[in-house]
C-alpha cells in the first residue's frame, strides 16, 4: 500500500467517528472517554490530565478554557493511540467551549475545532474557520499553520506556501511545528533534501527539549524514515523506525513502516511479524492491506482474504471512516483489481472536494482500472504537476502511458519509479518490473 508521507500530527488517519452538529453535556462527553489503556508513561500522563479537565468540567461546566485545553489532550491520544472516540470527544469539547463563548473572544476554541476538523479530513470548513482565525489573530504563526494545512489538502498549494510563508516570519526561531509544515511542502514540490534538513531540524529541537512530547519526537524519526524509505535507502529508514519506537514503544506507524522496510530487503517473516503486531495496536487500512499482500505472496490465500476484507470493513465501519478511509478504499480496490466502477466513484467524489496531487492520482489509477483513459492521463498530469518524487507517482503515470500506446513515456515513468524506489511496495513494483520487460 502507499506510503505514508506527512500525514502532520494534525492530520490523523484514525478510524474515527462522525462529527456531531451539537455540543454533548458534560456527563456525555466524560461518559464516551476510553478507558485508560495500555501505553507509555508520557500517555498515561496525558490521561491523568484527561481525567482531571474532565472533573474540572463536571465542577464547572462553563470552564472554557478546560474544554480548550481537554480538546488538544484528545487529540494527542488519538494520535498516540489511533482510537476513533478520541477525536469525536475533541470535537465536542471544542463545540462546548464556542458554545459558551464565541469564537471572537474563545480563538483557542476556534483554533481547535479547526484542528477537529482538519483530523476528520473535513478540508473545507477548516478552511473557512482558519480564514476567521487569521482574521481574529493576524499577529499569531499558528494562525497562518492551520490555514496553510487546509489549503495544502485542498491542492490550493499556491494559497497554501503563502499561508506558510507567513507562518514561517511569524514562528519563534525553536518552533518545531512550523519546520515540519516546511517539510511537507518541499517534500510536495520534489526537494527531498529540504524535506530532510528541515525534519532533522524538527528531530534536533524536539530532542533538546525536555517537554517535548514523545510521540512528536516520534513522528518526526517516523517521517524521517519514510524519506529514506522512499528513495530506496532500506537501511537508513529502518534506523529512523527504530528511533520512533525507542522513543514511543508501539508506536503502529513506526511498526507498519518498520514491515514494510524489512519486506523491501526480503525478510518477509520479519515483515509479516512487524504488521501483526502494527495492527493489533491499531488496524489502519494501508497496514491491513499490506499484511493481506505478505500473506498472499507467502501462499497464506486463506489469511490473505481474511486481510482485505477487513479493508472494506474497516473504510465502511461509520460515516466518518467513510470520509477519512475512501481515498486508501479506491486505491485498495485498484491494487488489487477490484471493483474498479466503485473504486473509481470513491475517487472522483473525493476529488470534486479536494483536489489535491494524491487525489489526482488516485482518480488517474481508478479511471485507468475502470477503462476511462483519457480520463487518467488528464488526471496523472495533475498528479505529477508539483514534481513529487514518489515511485508511486511515476509508477501510475507509466502504466497509464503504456495503456495508451505510448512506449517511449511508459518505460521512461517505470524507469524512474524502480531507480527512485526499486521495492516501493510488496505487490507493485514487482508489477512494474514485468510492463518493463513485456513492452
Amino acid at each position: 500500500m502507499a506510503l505514508v508521507l506527512f500525514a502532520t500530527p494534525g492530520f490523523t488517519a484514525c478510524n474515527n467517528s462522525a462529527p456531531t452538529s451539537s455540543a454533548p453535556s458534560p456527563d456525555e462527553t466524560i461518559a464516551a472517554t476510553p478507558a485508560l489503556s495500555a501505553s507509555p508513561a508520557n500517555a498515561d500522563a496525558s490521561e491523568i490530565s484527561i481525567r482531571y479537565l474532565e472533573a474540572q468540567i463536571r465542577r464547572n461546566p462553563d470552564d472554557f478554557i478546560a474544554h480548550n485545553k481537554l480538546a488538544s489532550y484528545y487529540l494527542q491520544r488519538a494520535r498516540e493511540t489511533g482510537e476513533a472516540n478520541y477525536i469525536d470527544l475533541a470535537g465536542r469539547a471544542a463545540q462546548s467551549s464556542l458554545d459558551i463563548l464565541p469564537a471572537e473572544i474563545n480563538t483557542e476554541g476556534l483554533a481547535a475545532l479547526i484542528r477537529f476538523e482538519n483530523a476528520t479530513h473535513d478540508f473545507t470548513r477548516a478552511r473557512d474557520h482558519a480564514r476567521e482565525l487569521v482574521t481574529l489573530k493576524p499577529d499569531k504563526s499558528e494562525s497562518f499553520a492551520l490555514l496553510g494545512d487546509a489549503l495544502l489538502e485542498l491542492g490550493d498549494y499556491t494559497e497554501a506556501a503563502r499561508a506558510y510563508a507567513r507562518m514561517e516570519q511569524l514562528s519563534d526561531d525553536g518552533d518545531t511545528t512550523a519546520v515540519t509544515r516546511l517539510a511537507r511542502q518541499s517534500f510536495l514540490r520534489g526537494d527531498i533534501d529540504a524535506a530532510r534538513e528541515y525534519l532533522s531540524t524538527a528531530v534536533k529541537r524536539l530532542t533538546r527539549n525536555p517537554s517535548s512530547l514523545p510521540e512528536t519526537l516520534a513522528w518526526s524519526h517516523w517521517q524521517l524514515g519514510e524519506l529514506s524509505f522512499g528513495t530506496g535507502d532500506n537501511a537508513a529508514a529502518e534506523r529512523q523506525y527504530r528511533e520512533a519506537l525507542a522513543v514511543f514503544p508501539d508506536y503502529f506507524q513506526a511498526t507498519a513502516a518498520l514491515a514494510r522496510a524489512r519486506a523491501a530487503q526480503g525478510d518477509l517473516p520479519a515483515a509479516i511479524s512487524f504488521y501483526e503486531q502494527a495492527t493489533r495496536r491499531f488496524p489502519d487500512p494501508n497496514a491491513v492491506a499490506g499484511l493481506g499482500d505478505l500473506y498472499q505472496l507467502t501462499g497464506r490465500e486463506r489469511e490473505a482474504q481474511t486481510q482485505y476484507n477487513l479493508v472494506e470493513q474497516i473504510a465502511r465501519l461509520s460515516q466518518a471512516n467513510n470520509q477519512l478511509y475512501n481515498r486508501q478504499l479506491a486505491l485498495f480496490y485498484a491494487d488489487h483489481d477490484l471493483k474498479p466502477d466503485e473504486a473509481y466513484g470513491l475517487a472522483a467524489r473525493e476529488y470534486e472536494a479536494r483536489q489535491d496531487i494524491y487525489g489526482a492520482d488516485a482518480l488517474a489509477w481508478t479511471a485507468l482500472k475502470a477503462g476511462k483513459l483519457p480520463e487518467a492521463q488528464t488526471a496523472i498530469k495533475q498528479a505529477l504537476r508539483l514534481g513529487t518524487q514518489d515511485a508511486r507517482l511515476f509508477y501510475h503515470a507509466g502504466m497509464i502511458a503504456l495503456r495508451a500506446g505510448d512506449k517511449d513515456a511508459g518505460h521512461a515513468s517505470l524507469t524512474r519509479a524502480l531507480k527512485l524506489n526499486p521495492h516501493f511496495d510488496a505487490r507493485q513494483s514487482s508489477i512494474a518490473q514485468q510492463a518493463l520487460q513485456e513492452n
